[in-house]
């Protein structure tokens, strides 16, 4: 495989810059764009349709907490574009509200998973993502 592109939707600065450097001390070869909330996203997804010079994501990591629009409406509307829906969804989220996981997985989530409060199992869950890009 060469490089994943990833697209990481997520609001808190904090979680932000945990992610990058789980993402660097994993082997995985990757480029990592990141949009602070839901609109941010859909216009990027929406720009990486109608310009190829605008790389599409080959996965989307997604908090569910977003200002403006929420990551299940961001679900919702990438897995109902004929032109996005293939793009896998791991939520990646504090929520672990049951009504949340049954919802985002009725909305096509290819898997959900909950940010830890420890750095130590922050990097446990980045590299569980890792495995499954891989």
């Amino acid at each position: 495989m060469g490089v994943l592109e990833i697209l990481l939707v997520e609001d808190n600065p904090g979680d932000v810059r945990l992610t990058q450097e789980a993402l660097k001390e994993s082997n995985l070869s990757y480029r990592l764009k990141v949009a602070s909330d839901g609109i941010a996203a859909m216009t990027l997804l929406s720009n990486s349709k109608n310009d190829s010079q605008i790389v599409c994501p080959d996965v989307i990591l997604l908090d569910l907490n977003l200002p403006g629009k929420n990551g299940l409406e961001v679900l919702d509307e990438v897995k109902t574009d004929n032109d996005l829906k293939h793009i896998p969804i791991i939520v990646l989220t504090s929520s672990d509200r049951d009504l949340d996981v049954l919802i985002a997985y009725k909305k096509q989530a290819s898997a959900y998973l909950v940010k830890p409060s420890r750095l130590s199992q922050f990097d446990e869950v980045i590299n569980a993502i890792v495995t499954l890009c891989a």
